[in-house]
């Protein structure tokens, strides 16, 4: 599986995709990306996974999987389980959902790899994901904390932070890529973290909260574009 430089839609909880609306925005994205031949994964609530991975073909993500194994493991979230929906990859150790062992985060990369599924895990700072970077996931997102939903783009309030993430993976895997999160709200913040060295685009409350989906997805993705022309 090859997703070079995905555009990442996290659904979060936020109740603007609440029941159905997750379906509605997983479709939306589908549209996009068939128009614009952008590559975009959505990340909706882990009770809707089934549905989605059902119903369209944009690749479905999991927010967040634990390192627990199939059986008796009630209320955690199980990589096998996951995949058996249909989802191709998972988010692991969002600055929401942390999780405080790194040995677990390598065994998560490990049993998605086994998987044949995308690992994406989320880093704060550039010497995190220098860390991370030596369990080979397939992406790296780097998200300053204080940024995530702020509006504020890192690729513009610090975009040094992209490039020392950059560095740091590099020198420590020629197999992850990095990509950007944090307050991305516009086609500007995509290009300038593409033009940095960013391989893709995590994006949450900048999609979830604008007035018309299609139109805010369509703008992101046309920075995509915008970035492969030159």
């Amino acid at each position: 599986m090859n997703f070079s430089s995905p555009l990442i839609i996290n659904f979060k909880n936020y109740l603007e995709i609440a029941g159905e609306k997750s379906m509605e925005l997983s479709k939306v994205s589908e549209q996009v990306s068939n128009h614009m031949g952008v590559d975009i994964m959505v990340a909706p609530p882990q009770p809707s996974l089934s549905q989605i991975c059902a119903t369209v073909k944009t690749p479905v993500i999991s927010q967040h999987v634990d390192f627990s194994k199939p059986g008796s493991t009630t209320g955690f979230v199980v990589p096998e389980i996951v995949k058996s929906y249909g989802a191709v990859g998972s988010l692991i150790n969002h600055s929401e959902h942390r999780i405080g062992s790194l040995d677990s985060i390598r065994e998560l990369v490990s049993i998605l790899k086994n998987l044949q599924m995308v690992s994406i895990i989320c880093v704060r700072t550039p010497e995190e994901a220098g860390t991370i970077a030596t369990f080979n996931p397939d992406f790296i997102a780097i998200e300053p904390p204080e940024l995530i939903g702020s509006g504020k783009a890192v690729s513009k309030e610090n975009p040094s932070i992209i490039t020392e993430s950059i560095s740091a993976v590099a020198e420590k895997s020629d197999y992850s890529n990095v990509i950007c999160g944090a307050g991305i709200v516009d086609k500007a913040d995509v290009e300038s973290a593409l033009s940095l060295g960013a391989k893709g685009i995590l994006v949450a409350s900048g999609i979830i909260k604008a007035e018309s989906w299609y139109d805010k997805i369509h703008e992101l993705a046309s920075g995509f574009k915008a970035q492969s022309s030159r």
